[in-house]
C-alpha cells in the first residue's frame, strides 16, 4: 500500500472539567458562602430580620466574590494568587538581584531566583562522557536532560507520522509504569544565534581563497548568521528518589547509586524516544545545563557563550546560570536582555485535529518562544480513584438539577462520557499522564513582547489551543516552563 493512501493521524483531547467541590463551587467559594450562611443564620436568630438587613452591603460583597468571573476565574478563587503576590511584592521578593560574595559559593548551586534557589548541579565520578543532573534536595528529585533532533514532522509522509505519534504514546505509557519517573518534560524553543556556529563550520569546511564564490559565501555567512532563529529541544526526565528508593539502594545509596538507576532509565528512555522519531544526541554535562538555563534569561549571552566554548556548544559555571536581575510585574517578568510572558494552555483542541496542530504555534515568524510539554505519570489505583470521584460528582450534579427541574447540560454529558473512555482504558491496562502545556513569549522590550504576544494568541486561536496568560505568578511559571528542569509545583 503506498504511504499516500494512509490517512493521517489524528488526535482529540478530552474535555477539561471546570467542575467544583459541590455544586459546581470551588475550595474558595464553598468556604466563603458557607461562611456567610452561617452568618446570616446567627444574625437572623440574634437580631432578626433588621440586622440581616443591614448587612446587605456584605451579602452583595459575597455574591460579588462568588459570582463574578475574570479570566475564568471567580474573583474569591483570585484572592490567594493576588494575595500571594502583593505579599512578595511588599517584602521585595518581586525584585531579585544577584549579589557578588567574597567567600566560596557552594559548588554546584545554580543560584535561580525564588523556589529554585537550592538546585544544584551534580556530576557522578565514574561519568564516562560527563554527563550531570539536576539535584533538588527538598522534592527529592535527579534531573537529567538531553539534547533531542528530529526531522521536520510536517515533511514527513502520513505512515511516519502515525508511527511516531503512535511510538511516543507508548514510550510515555512505558515510562508512567516504571513506578520511579516523577516527570517528563519536552521543552523546545527558538534562540538568537550568533553565527558562531555557522562561521565555524565555514573557517574548518570552508575555501574562502575560491574566485568570486569564496567572497559571497564569507558575506553571507558574515550576514547570515545573526538573523538566524535556530529551534533547540530538549527532554528533561526527573526521577522521583523516594519512589526509587529500593533501587538507588540496590544500586549502591546516595547520589552515585540514584546516577546508576538513572543512567538506567534514560537509556531506556532514549531507546523508546529513537522509535518514535526523536534522536537523543547527547546527555547535557553540568557547563551545559548551566548555559541552557542562562541564555532562557539572558538570551544575549548565547553568541559569547559559544564563542568562549571549545566545541561551540554554549557552556557556563554553575554559579552564573541564574539572571543578574529579576524584576516580577503581575503580567510578565523582566531578566538581564529581555522580557518574557508565559501562558498556560488551558484548553487543547477537543474536536478530531491533525497531530500537527501546534505547528503553526511553533513557527509564528518573527517571535522567540519556548515550549513545554510537561508530563506526570499517574499511578492506577489513584488514576481510577480519580475517575470514580469525577463520575460520582458528574451524577450528583446531575441528580441535584433533576431535583430542582432544571435542563441536563451537555457539557455533562460530554465530560462524563470523556471520564468513561478514561475508565476503559485505564481497565484495559493503558498508563495515565497528566499533561500540562506552557508557553513563554521573550522580546527584548515590553512593546516588543506585547506585540508578540498578540502574534502568539492569533496562531494559537488557529491551532484550537486556548491560551490564558498566568497573571500574578509569572516568576514560577517561567521556571516552569522556560527551563528544563522537569519542575510541576505552581
Amino acid at each position: 500500500m503506498s504511504d499516500l493512501s494512509v490517512a493521517p493521524v489524528t488526535v482529540k483531547f478530552p474535555h477539561r472539567s471546570r467542575r467544583g467541590i459541590l455544586l459546581g463551587l470551588s475550595l474558595p467559594q464553598l468556604v466563603l458562602v458557607s461562611g456567610a450562611l452561617a452568618l446570616l443564620l446567627v444574625t437572623v436568630l440574634s437580631t432578626g430580620l433588621v440586622g440581616a438587613i443591614a448587612l446587605a452591603p456584605l451579602w452583595a460583597a459575597v455574591a460579588a466574590l462568588v459570582a463574578v468571573r475574570r479570566d475564568g476565574r471567580s474573583l474569591i478563587d483570585w484572592a490567594p494568587v493576588v494575595a500571594r503576590y502583593a505579599h512578595r511584592r511588599r517584602a521585595g521578593q518581586t525584585l531579585w538581584l544577584a549579589r557578588p560574595v567574597s567567600r566560596p559559593r557552594p559548588d554546584g548551586v545554580l543560584h535561580l531566583p525564588g523556589t529554585d534557589a537550592s538546585l544544584k548541579v551534580v556530576t557522578p565520578g565514574d561519568s564516562a562522557n560527563g554527563a550531570a543532573a539536576v539535584h533538588d534536595p527538598h522534592g527529592q528529585t535527579l534531573t537529567a536532560i538531553a539534547r533531542v533532533s528530529s526531522r521536520a514532522f510536517a515533511l514527513l509522509d502520513p505512515a511516519t507520522q502515525n508511527h511516531n505519534v503512535s511510538a511516543w504514546g507508548r514510550a510515555l505509557a512505558g515510562i508512567a509504569r516504571t513506578g520511579h519517573v516523577a516527570t517528563v518534560q519536552i521543552l523546545e524553543r527558538t534562540v538568537p544565534d550568533s553565527g558562531d556556529t555557522l562561521a565555524r563550520h565555514w573557517a574548518q569546511y570552508g575555501q574562502a581563497d575560491t574566485p568570486v564564490a569564496g567572497q559571497v559565501y564569507a558575506e553571507l555567512v558574515a550576514s547570515a548568521g545573526p538573523a538566524a532563529a535556530p529551534h533547540e529541544a530538549y527532554l528533561a526526565i526527573s526521577l522521583d528518589l523516594k519512589a526509587a528508593k529500593r533501587l538507588v539502594s540496590q544500586a549502591g545509596g546516595g547520589l552515585n547509586g540514584a546516577f546508576t538507576v538513572m543512567e538506567q532509565t534514560t537509556s531506556s528512555i532514549a531507546q523508546a524516544a529513537r522509535s518514535a522519531g526523536l534522536t537523543v544526541t547527547g546527555w547535557l554535562s553540568a557547563r551545559e545545563i548551566a548555559a541552557v538555563i542562562r541564555t532562557a534569561y539572558d538570551p544575549k549571552a548565547l553568541g559569547a557563550l559559544q564563542q568562549w566554548s571549545e566545541t561551540g556548544r554554549a557552556e557556563a559555571d554553575a554559579a552564573a546560570s541564574g539572571p543578574v536581575v529579576q524584576v516580577e510585574e503581575y503580567d510578565r517578568i523582566a531578566t538581564d536582555s529581555a522580557r518574557h510572558a508565559t501562558y498556560w494552555v488551558e484548553d487543547w483542541p477537543r474536536t478530531e485535529t491533525g497531530a500537527g496542530f501546534l505547528h503553526g504555534l511553533m513557527f509564528t515568524a518573527g517571535v522567540r518562544r519556548t515550549l513545554s510539554l510537561i508530563y506526570v505519570p499517574q499511578g492506577l489505583e489513584s488514576a481510577l480513584r480519580d475517575v470514580q470521584r469525577k463520575k460520582a460528582a458528574i451524577i450528583a450534579d446531575a441528580s441535584e438539577r433533576s431535583r430542582r427541574g432544571q435542563v441536563d447540560s451537555e457539557a455533562d454529558s460530554v465530560e462524563y462520557a470523556d471520564v468513561k473512555q478514561r475508565e476503559r482504558q485505564l481497565i484495559a491496562g493503558h498508563a495515565d499522564v497528566a499533561l500540562t502545556g506552557l508557553l513563554t513569549v521573550t522580546a527584548e522590550t515590553d512593546a516588543l513582547l506585547d506585540a508578540a504576544c498578540a502574534q502568539v494568541e492569533t496562531a494559537a486561536v488557529t491551532a484550537g489551543v486556548d491560551l490564558r496568560r498566568l497573571l500574578y505568578q509569572q516568576s514560577d511559571a517561567f521556571a516552569l516552563g522556560a527551563l528544563p528542569l522537569a519542575r510541576t509545583a505552581l
